[in-house]
C-alpha cells in the first residue's frame, strides 16, 4: 500500500477558540494518540500596533479568524479524532471529503505568517475625521481641538484648534493626540 503523505487541512473552530484547539491537538501528538499522523498545528496570526493613552501597543490577533490549520495524514481514524475534537466544528470541505490546501495556499499563508513576524508592523487608525482630541505633546500641548485629516500612511493628522480665538491647523503624529 502506498504511503498517504502530509497535507495540510483547514479546521473550523468555534471562533475565539483557536489557542484551545491548538493545545488540545497538542496534547494529544505529544500523548502519542494520533499516532504520528498529524505534524503541526498552526493558528495564522498578525501583528497589530494599536495606540492606547498615548503608547504603541502591539496586539498579535488571528488574521483568519475561526480557523486553525493541521499538517496531518488522514488514515484510519485520524480525520475523525481532528473532527471531533472539543470547540472543533469540522473540516473545510466537510468530513466525508476534507479538502487539502494546494501548495500555493500553504506558501501564502505561511509566507504571510513569516512576513508578519518579520516586517514593522501597521499601526491600526485610531483616530477618525471630526473627532475631539486633546494635543499631549509639543509646543500646544494641553489644547483641545477637532480632527479635519487623518493620513494613515504618514501616521499624522490634522487638527483644528483655537489660538486667541483664532482657529489654526496642526500637524501632529498619532502620538501626539488622544481621545477626549
Amino acid at each position: 500500500m502506498a504511503e498517504v503523505q502530509m497535507s495540510w487541512y483547514v479546521l473550523r473552530a468555534v471562533s475565539g477558540k483557536e489557542a484551545k484547539v491548538k493545545e488540545y491537538i497538542d496534547a494529544e501528538i505529544k500523548n502519542g494518540r494520533l499516532g504520528g499522523n498529524v505534524a503541526q498545528v498552526l493558528i495564522p496570526t498578525e501583528k497589530v500596533v494599536q495606540v492606547r493613552n498615548g503608547k504603541r501597543v502591539v496586539k498579535e490577533r488571528n488574521y483568519l479568524p475561526g480557523y486553525v490549520l493541521v499538517e496531518a495524514r488522514l488514515v484510519g481514524e485520524i480525520a475523525h479524532e481532528l473532527r471531533f475534537t472539543p470547540n472543533v466544528l469540522g473540516f473545510l470541505g466537510g468530513l466525508d471529503n476534507p479538502t487539502p490546501l494546494r501548495e500555493s495556499e500553504v506558501n501564502r499563508i505561511l509566507g504571510k505568517v513569516d512576513e508578519m513576524q518579520e516586517e514593522t508592523v501597521d499601526v491600526a487608525i485610531p483616530f477618525e475625521v471630526g473627532e475631539a482630541v486633546k494635543v499631549i505633546e509639543g509646543p500646544f500641548n494641553g489644547f483641545s481641538g477637532v480632527i479635519e485629516k487623518v493620513d494613515n500612511e504618514k501616521k499624522k493628522v490634522t487638527v483644528t484648534v483655537k489660538v486667541f480665538g483664532r482657529s489654526t491647523g496642526l500637524d501632529l503624529g498619532f502620538m501626539q493626540v488622544e481621545k477626549e
